[in-house]
């Protein structure tokens, strides 16, 4: 359990959603990079390398965090953000 809180902490550093970037898509945190994108370049069969050359700005550990954690804890991050907006 301390582990996956510690995981749902560091969500923030991870990812983030604001109105006013990116039309409030979820965006890797410190970009204005949508998550949406790094799913669609794993979905057409991309590396992640190639991924973290075309967009500089996002770092490799949020990378592997958020594909760690996403189908864990991205729901309750979505969620929790949907009650603040």
């Amino acid at each position: 359990m301390a582990k996956m809180k510690y995981k749902t902490a560091e969500l923030g550093r991870v990812v983030s959603r604001d109105p006013e970037i990116h039309s409030g898509d979820l965006v890797f945190s410190g970009t204005r990079v949508p998550v949406d994108t790094l799913i669609d370049y794993l979905k057409g069969g991309h590396a992640i390398g190639e991924f973290l050359k075309d967009f500089p700005t996002v770092a490799r550990w949020q990378v592997e965090l958020y594909l760690e954690v996403s189908s864990k804890g991205l729901d309750h991050l979505r969620v929790q953000s949907a009650r603040t907006a």
